[in-house]
């Protein structure tokens, strides 16, 4: 993986207009493990999010988003994660402009974070496996390309989700309406054409308390591709 992050820089510094140097692109802390500085709270409350040891614990109420202080173009995010409880659900957003819809989250980019025991409904009819890991999908009017359509969105190619309890990490590319997103080391899922490509990052509450750690971020060069698409 860490040789595919590297030619992905490699790719867009060669292809700049002035001189550039790879140096320039590292990873920064989107979370320094000891308060809430650099996120703005859109819809929760005050004890939704809290920093602990080092750690972001979400209890999961009421259910909405809080944001990145800064809107992201071309990146790539690193984020850690757990849920506490069965069932859980959350995401992050990607590409938001962080309107709210009625449900009380925004538009974007979801890439979804799902317990793997999400997929046992009452019914008995369980999901394909992938869909527990990583679902990527577009809200709020988002349009995207699919890599392996469920729908209108794109799932996982197979489940590398761990459980209740247990940490994942994901990986997540995203350049020039290209997502891309590896799960516990191997890339899994993609989509393409993303209709939104500069936003804020939105961390999600949405029921279930979820914990998150080594958030991180690094930026790479804008691109003139990124202008509004004709259909917008």
């Amino acid at each position: 993986m860490k040789y595919f992050l590297l030619i992905v820089i490699f790719l867009l510094v060669s292809c700049q207009s002035t001189p550039s140097h790879e140096s320039e692109y590292k990873f920064v802390d989107l979370f320094n493990g000891k308060d809430l500085s650099g996120w703005v709270d859109v819809n929760t409350s005050p004890t939704t999010w809290k920093a602990v040891d080092g750690e972001l614990h979400c209890t999961g109420l009421p259910i909405g988003v809080m944001r990145s202080e800064k809107k992201y173009e071309n990146f790539i995010m690193e984020i850690e994660w757990r849920h506490m409880n069965k069932k859980g659900n959350s995401g992050v957003f990607i590409w938001s402009e962080a309107n709210i819809r009625d449900n009380r989250l925004p538009d974007g980019l979801e890439v979804q974070m799902l317990e793997l025991d999400w997929v046992n409904r009452p019914s008995g009819k369980k999901a394909h496996d992938g869909y527990t890991s990583g679902e990527l999908f577009g809200v709020g009017g988002v349009k995207i390309e699919p890599e392996n359509r469920r729908g209108s969105r794109s799932q996982a190619r197979e489940r590398r989700c761990n459980g209740v309890g247990e940490w994942n990490k994901y990986v997540i590319v995203a350049v020039d309406g290209v997502v891309k997103l590896s799960i516990n080391g191997k890339f899994v899922n993609s989509v393409s054409h993303v209709s939104q490509r500069k936003g804020y990052l939105c961390l999600e509450a949405e029921g279930s308390e979820i914990h998150f750690r080594n958030i991180s971020i690094m930026e790479l060069p804008s691109s003139s591709k990124n202008k509004p698409l004709p259909s917008e």
